[in-house]
């Protein structure tokens, strides 16, 4: 991934990353300078970085940065055959210390677990045993059984944290589809979490919601088509369905790429998933959640509007707070990675600090 200096901070663009061009820049005369004013000589470029892309993958590259990255956090990656078919893979702590609580981080759709989780790992490990599962479909996570329901997910996460000798003070955080997971966690397993974070999730959507306009998409095949996008329109689409301000110029070669790695593998089996969600959901049958839970939602997320999150507040009643993020999307964890972890901090790691002697 291309990336840049900004306050010291090294920032990646979007979900691939950004090619240098694609930053804003002072205009110039330089004929020799990048990025060129000519539109021949911008389309020559492009070809030329798409034609690199074609024999050097970014995304996989990005990918392996990030295996290393939560390598040096102090995790190591853990595959579990869970039997029936099932086999689950779970980034686990290199040393589980009894002394911290336990930390499970959900991810939504698109790439993997590292890919959306990478910002958070190094300033939550050192007050938790942090694990980070690859859902069932994504990363190394897969079954060969039938079972495509976020309960089936929920259950697969208990299970491989049980072979990993954690069955109880469990603090869970899910981002999109990994809040339906962690929500049903809590639910059916009530004894073995303390917390419940949900960021930006619809658990409490109703089949009906889609066919009374609520959604910017009108039926479930067309979100199907763009929550995995296939092409690099429809790739566009979902950023701009999923961030506040989304990035206009990548060049079509680099969500290409990232698609080519993340997007086309277990296609069928990631669809049925996103079916299981929407059919004959009913917001009288979702089960209240017990556990002090914290809603985190974007301003402007137009995948589950904000209404969601607050009809999933009134769901819940005095038991929950909802947070609002301002000018933000559906990817908080993307584009707002510093306002999100100041309320998981706020709910997670305060209390915390308070129940300490002294203190």
């Amino acid at each position: 991934m291309f990336c840049y200096q900004k306050k010291k901070r090294n920032k990646c663009l979007i979900f691939i990353g950004l090619p240098a061009f694609a930053k804003q820049q002072p205009p110039t005369n330089s004929f020799n300078s990048f990025p060129p004013t000519n539109p021949h000589r911008i389309l020559e470029q492009t070809n030329n970085f798409c034609s690199m892309v074609k024999c050097f993958s970014f995304t996989a590259t990005r990918d392996s940065c990030f295996r290393c990255s939560f390598s040096r956090a102090g995790l190591r990656s853990s595959t579990t055959d869970l039997g029936d078919g099932t086999v689950m893979h779970v980034w686990i702590p290199k040393l589980h210390v009894q002394s911290k609580p336990t930390l499970v981080l959900i991810h939504g759709f698109g790439a993997n677990a590292m890919w959306q989780w990478n910002d958070f790992i190094s300033p939550l490990i050192s007050r938790f045993n942090v694990y980070v599962p690859d859902l069932l479909f994504f990363g190394e996570s897969y079954t060969t059984g039938p079972e495509r329901s976020e309960q089936f997910q929920a259950e697969c996460v208990v299970r491989v944290m049980e072979a990993h000798g954690v069955v109880s003070g469990m603090n869970v955080v899910g981002i999109s589809y990994g809040g339906f997971v962690g929500y049903r966690m809590a639910a059916q397993f009530k004894e073995r979490i303390e917390k419940v974070v949900l960021c930006c999730t619809g658990v409490c959507l109703e089949e009906k919601d889609m066919e009374e306009g609520m959604f910017k998409v009108k039926s479930v095949d067309e979100a199907v088509s763009i929550l995995l996008p296939q092409t690099s329109d429809k790739m566009r689409e979902l950023m701009k369905l999923s961030f506040s301000k989304p990035t206009q110029r990548v060049p079509s070669c680099f969500l290409n790429d990232f698609i080519h790695v993340m997007c086309t593998e277990y296609l069928q089996e990631r669809k049925d998933l996103i079916l299981a969600l929407h059919k004959d959901r009913r917001l009288s049958d979702l089960p209240k959640i017990t556990q002090p839970t914290l809603i985190i939602w974007g301003e402007h997320d137009q995948i589950f509007p904000l209404e969601l999150g607050h009809r999933l507040k009134r769901h819940l009643g005095d038991n929950a707070e909802l947070v609002i993020i301002k000018n933000a999307g559906h990817a908080i964890n993307a584009e707002k990675p510093k306002e999100l972890f100041k309320h998981l901090k706020s709910f997670l790691i305060d209390p915390l600090s308070r129940a300490k002697p002294g203190n």
